[in-house]
């Protein structure tokens, strides 16, 4: 049962920090246009959160993309207090996460192999 309740939390956070990001409701200059939440992971305790993020732009834009949401982080948080109703809203720490890119490269390798 407390599997299902982490997994539930993980996509509600998954979703409300993706609608924060996609309305411009956070307004960094920093903050990579093309930003997509790819995955959440929440502590046991439900007072952490992975929240993995992935770009479409170079390492740089990636950077500094991940250190402006990791700097709005308590704003994000304050955000989701107000629109969740859960007795604890964990901490958020963002991260990179280049699976897409990784994919994207390996389906080329592979569609030239098989050229």
């Amino acid at each position: 049962m407390a599997e299902v309740r982490l997994r539930k939390v993980e996509s509600l956070l998954k979703e409300e920090i993706s609608g924060l990001i996609s309305r411009g409701v956070i307004k960094d200059p920093r903050l990579a246009p093309m930003t997509t939440i790819t995955d959440v992971e929440v502590s046991r305790d439900l007072q952490h959160a992975k929240v993995y993020v992935s770009f479409y732009g170079d390492t740089d834009v990636r950077a500094q993309s991940v250190e402006a949401l990791n700097h709005a982080a308590g704003f994000i948080h304050t955000k989701l207090k107000k629109n969740i109703r859960l007795r604890f809203i964990p901490r958020l720490a963002f991260f990179a996460d280049d699976s897409i890119e990784r994919g994207i490269r390996l389906t080329n390798k592979l569609r030239d192999i098989i050229r």
